[in-house]
């Protein structure tokens, strides 16, 4: 396995420690990983499809149409996305692109920090068989979802009254896959702080998921990607 993982944006989430999280992930399961703390590894669009899997640790920030380009072709020919919180999906907010890939844009956090809710396992996938439903106290993100998305882990909304609450309790995605292109994409919503998705079973499925997203690049060899594209532009 070979990582790229990128790291920066607000330091509240703790980007890096969160990115030494995933490197040892990758070093674990036998891998390597270039890491850095600069967007500029995004201009490359060969190198991006060297990878065989990339791994966003950004909050934030800003992200320019060919960088995200470029994110896009490498994950349609086969390179997998994996990454947490809001370091994936509360990264980039004014690149739509983005956010199409990734299933989900952050819209809040009811409640803040130390929100005590409970992670429900909603599949026997085998990237989170086995884990039992368990309990967090961290954010509990309410995110806008691609309803494309396979679920495989859920929260209940009622924990926290706030002006959403007038349109009912929502059971809202934790974890999920989805594809971009012949690219396996992953996120966990958990990872606050690095201690969230240190240990336990947030650490388990992220561990899980890193290594299937990474599994993209040989799962798409011999595949021909041409048969997901077509002429212009589509965002």
């Amino acid at each position: 396995m070979k990582a790229l993982i990128t790291w920066g944006g607000w330091d509240g989430h703790e980007p890096d420690k969160v990115a030494r999280i995933f490197e040892g992930i990758v070093a674990d399961a036998g891998g390597t990983s270039d890491v850095t703390d600069s967007l500029a590894c995004f201009d490359d669009p060969d190198a991006l499809k060297t990878y065989d899997v990339i791994i966003p640790v950004w909050t934030m920030s800003e992200l320019s149409r060919d960088a995200a380009t470029n994110v896009s072709e490498a994950l349609a020919h086969g390179t997998g996305m994996a990454g947490c919180h809001g370091g994936m999906c509360d990264a980039f907010r004014g690149n739509p692109l983005w956010q199409f890939i990734t299933g989900a844009n952050w819209v809040a956090h009811p409640g803040g920090d130390g929100v005590k809710h409970r992670v429900t396992i909603t599949s026997d996938d085998p990237l989170v068989a086995g884990i039992d439903d368990f309990d967090v106290e961290t954010e509990q993100y309410y995110l806008q979802v691609d309803p494309a998305n396979r679920v495989l882990a859920k929260t209940r909304t009622d924990v926290v009254t706030w002006y959403h609450s007038p349109n009912g309790v929502v059971d809202m995605p934790v974890v999920w896959t989805r594809q971009w292109g012949l690219g396996r994409v992953y996120y966990n919503s958990l990872g606050h702080k690095a201690d969230v998705v240190a240990s336990g079973p947030a650490y388990e499925m992220l561990r899980r998921g890193v290594i299937w997203a990474a599994e993209s690049k040989a799962a798409a060899v011999g595949k021909d990607v041409s048969q997901f594209q077509s002429a212009g532009n589509h965002w």
